[in-house]
């Protein structure tokens, strides 16, 4: 059963995962390896930053000239004999890949990894015309026997361990398969080879398509991409229209990024450039093939100085596997196909639907890991804060919240008033502090007491406790050397007239 359900909140998607405990260890074990091998990978390459910055600025600059760059692409890609298929919608999109289906009176379709298609849900969709879809990517058959979408954008079945995938497996082979990850993979391997040669269609993402030569580029680590690329009669590539780079010079950047950054590869093991269909001295490939363009939501970022640096995402995962909330929750808690930091602004943004998502960009500690993270440096943690301050602006902020911000704004501006209080919280904490600490679970306080202890007020705040110290700082000075001393009574002589200017 699919853990996606937009009608929860993302709290009560946290919730499911936190509480449960095969899911949380499969998460971190994994994110922690990965994290692990791209800082490891980042190291060994040397000056990575400059890496980093030299990728930024060529998503900066594609996505500034995204028309010229998708006109130059589909024009070649034409010429080379590709069916090429713009959709502004996600219904295009499904429609237009029905229709090839219908066409070609196809009956089954195998998968290599697609988050675009996991977007569109156009497995249901093909489904629904007697065609059966195929993932051949091992995770992705995981995950589809499981009936569950993926929680990871490289890893899709990050949340499960071997054992509970040996149990999906052997329910499928209808014999018990050992949790050994040779027999496992060998079961998938066997089956999925029977697939590839009756499939009427083969579908596939595209990790990066070349402009100036009208290609299409894949990036995989199990080779059957290149089985869904080479077997089938009729090649279908679903392409978000942000996945466009100028030249293959520039490839060999993506190429540096990408492996290192998703798992800490210096390459991934096949890396796939696809220049059209079959041609008469080619020996496989396949007959046809057709390349969908798809918006569905995207050019909403385009112009928009807060979000357009949104479409410079090269999908590598490093921003999950950095960010402290997806290490926890794993991918489900996010509701929607992508997950983590940037699942949690491109799912609101290609939505645009702040009442529906808004929730879900209040999913981060803001730490500022992801950037980190980032091979392109997407600000992720900025266009988060962007997310909250547009859904408050629109009316759906916490009606609560908002009266509690101008309360503490009313107090925090005036410095009697917050004395004031402060002396009244001292008197009243005396009757909830047990142990140094306050375990209360009620109103605003229960959220975080529900795992951690909030501390008590101190007897004295530091401003109470001021006169004392400067009491003590002046008799330190008569015994310090003259140059020190002069110079701390110019400080507090400076300090002593600012703070006589002062009424906050």
């Amino acid at each position: 059963m699919s853990h996606t359900t937009s009608k929860s909140t993302v709290k009560e998607r946290a919730d499911l995962a936190l509480n449960d405990e095969f899911l949380r260890k499969a998460v971190k074990f994994t994110t922690e390896r990965l994290r692990g091998g791209k800082l490891k990978a980042a190291a060994d390459h040397g000056n990575w930053d400059d890496w980093r910055e030299r990728g930024r600025q060529i998503r900066l600059h594609t996505i500034a000239h995204l028309d010229y760059y998708l006109t130059t692409f589909a024009n070649n890609a034409r010429a080379n004999g590709v069916h090429v298929h713009f959709a502004d919608t996600d219904v295009e999109a499904v429609q237009i890949s029905l229709e090839i289906a219908a066409a070609k009176q196809a009956k089954t379709v195998v998968k290599s990894k697609s988050m675009v298609t996991e977007e569109l849900h156009l497995n249901k969709a093909l489904a629904s015309i007697g065609v059966e879809a195929i993932e051949t990517d091992l995770g992705e058959y995981i995950i589809q026997l499981a009936d569950e979408t993926p929680s990871h954008i490289i890893i899709p079945a990050i949340h499960k361990n071997r054992y509970q995938i040996a149990d999906l497996l052997s329910k499928d082979a209808g014999e018990t398969l050992a949790p050994d990850t040779t027999i496992l993979a060998g079961y998938v391997r066997k089956k999925l080879r029977e697939k590839f040669l009756e499939a009427d269609i083969g579908m596939t993402g595209c990790n990066f398509a070349i402009a100036e030569s009208g290609s299409m580029v894949l990036f995989e680590n199990e080779g059957n991409a290149r089985m869904v690329t080479t077997v089938p009669k009729t090649q279908i590539t679903l392409m978000g229209m942000e996945r466009i780079i100028p030249t293959w010079a520039d490839l060999e950047v993506m190429a540096t990024l990408l492996p290192r950054s998703a798992t800490g590869q210096k390459l991934t093991v096949y890396m796939s450039g696809i220049t059209g269909p079959r041609r008469d001295a080619d020996a496989d490939g396949p007959e046809e093939m057709h390349i969908i363009i798809v918006d569905n939501g995207r050019s909403q970022q385009l112009g928009d100085p807060e979000f357009q640096e949104l479409l410079n995402c090269i999908r590598c995962g490093a921003c999950l596997n950095a960010c402290p909330v997806y290490r926890h929750i794993g991918g489900h808690a996010y509701g929607g196909t992508y997950s983590g930091p940037i699942g949690a602004v491109l799912t609101p943004a290609l939505k645009k639907n702040v009442a529906e998502w808004d929730d879900i960009a209040n999913a981060s500690s803001l730490c500022g890991a992801c950037y980190e993270a980032c091979p392109v440096k997407i600000p992720l943690h900025d266009m988060l804060v962007s997310l909250r301050r547009r859904k408050v602006e629109s009316g759906h902020g916490d009606k609560i919240e908002a009266a509690g911000m101008k309360g503490f704004a009313a107090l925090m501006g005036n410095s009697k008033r917050m004395n004031a209080v402060l002396k009244l919280g001292r008197i009243g904490q005396k009757l909830v502090v047990r142990d140094g600490g306050i375990r209360l679970k009620v109103g605003p306080l229960k959220g975080w007491n529900s795992y951690r202890v909030t501390p008590s007020l101190p007897k004295a705040s530091f401003r109470d406790g001021w006169k004392t110290l400067e009491q003590e700082i002046r008799h330190g000075l008569t015994e310090a050397d003259p140059a020190i001393q002069a110079k701390l009574a110019e400080a507090l002589a400076a300090r002593g007239k600012k703070g006589g200017h002062h009424h906050g």
